[in-house]
């Protein structure tokens, strides 16, 4: 059985999003029925919506930084009653049985997890995501929103905060550390925020000097220009990590020069054959290391959203209505935005 709800969705590559109504699964015992109130918007959900990865199944609601109210709970849930402000993230399922699983890291599923949208369920439909009304989650990968965080602002905090949240939490960020983010951007400006609260003394780099202001307005100590080559070599071997949050291929060697022995330039922005050619004799000596990194666990995602409540850390958001999003990709795709959408959901 099913339920109708309101839903924006992409039909094809070239058409604008539009109004549809979309099918979702009655409430069964284990799962949580959420009224959506604010949806951030990611670059995901653009790429996805026309199809830039190939793997586009049509049509297609986008949408994986949910915040909203518990409608209904089934039978067999114990963690939310009606009326708990709730969240979703990137993922809505995962096998439950490998090693990553086990650990708590489902992002990480031997045998993939199940995107909130995007992806085939466990009962073989498609996934739609959360520019609707409504969505149904199994209760184990529901977050709780804390008291005192702000449910629109918290949104963006379930793709872009993870994403910067889980290389520093992975690597112990706290006092006496030096941090570098590079790229002020909606994932640029989360790792800033979360490294400062982290007790990291940080380093902003940036092409653009009209940022410098605006990356120490968000709590950076240091800004520097990385198409200056005297900024760049003072800050040669200084820094524990680097988070990489520019999502285009680009030259790493400064960077990793600017690592000190054993540090890490952790990439979660770039998706891709990277160019140019990394010169290898840069980790050698030194013993430094590329890696990667990916969004959080649900065990992680909680533990961001109660960091973010106890210490003030919060996403910069534009606030728009649910018919905005196609000059809302448009601006995106110019990266005109300061610095996620979010979609008031009652706009809908």
């Amino acid at each position: 059985m099913t339920t109708t709800v309101k839903s924006y969705a992409a039909f094809d590559p070239d058409s604008s999003l539009g109004a549809w109504d979309l099918e979702r699964r009655v409430t069964e015992p284990k799962d949580v029925a959420i009224e959506i109130r604010y949806c951030g918007v990611c670059h995901s959900d653009l790429h996805s919506a026309k199809n830039h990865w190939g793997n586009t199944h049509y049509p297609l609601v986008p949408g994986h930084e949910i915040v909203g109210v518990v409608s209904e709970v089934g039978s067999d849930v114990t963690k939310y009653k009606v009326g708990d402000w709730v969240a979703v993230g990137c993922l809505v399922d995962s096998c439950g049985q490998c090693g990553s699983c086990h650990e708590n890291e489902e992002q990480y599923c031997e045998r993939g997890y199940i995107g909130t949208y995007g992806a085939i369920g466990r009962d073989g439909k498609p996934t739609q995501g959360g520019y609707s009304q409504k969505i149904v989650v199994v209760e184990d990968f529901v977050l709780r929103v804390p008291e005192g965080l702000d449910p629109a602002s918290a949104a963006p905090l379930l793709c872009a905060g993870i994403t910067s949240y889980s290389p520093l939490n992975f690597h112990k960020v706290g006092p006496g550390m030096k941090v570098g983010v590079i790229g002020l951007g909606g994932l640029g400006h989360m790792a800033l925020k979360f490294a400062v609260a982290m007790g990291a003394e940080v380093t902003m780099f940036t092409t653009s000097a009209s940022k410098r202001e605006e990356a120490a307005r968000l709590g950076a100590h240091h800004v520097v220009l990385s198409t200056e080559r005297a900024e760049m070599k003072a800050t040669f071997n200084t820094l524990d990590l680097i988070v990489d949050t520019v999502p285009v291929p680009h030259d790493l060697g400064g960077y990793i020069r600017c690592l000190r022995r054993n540090g890490n330039l952790v990439m979660t922005g770039p998706i891709g054959l990277q160019e140019p050619p990394l010169n290898n004799g840069l980790l050698i000596m030194g013993r430094k290391a590329v890696s990667g990194s990916a969004i959080g666990g649900i065990a992680e995602t909680q533990q961001m959203l109660d960091f973010c409540a106890e210490s003030g850390v919060t996403c910069e958001v534009e606030m728009i209505a649910m018919d905005y999003i196609n000059e809302a990709y448009e601006r995106l795709e110019k990266n005109d935005v300061h610095y996620r959408f979010v979609i008031d959901m009652a706009t809908l």
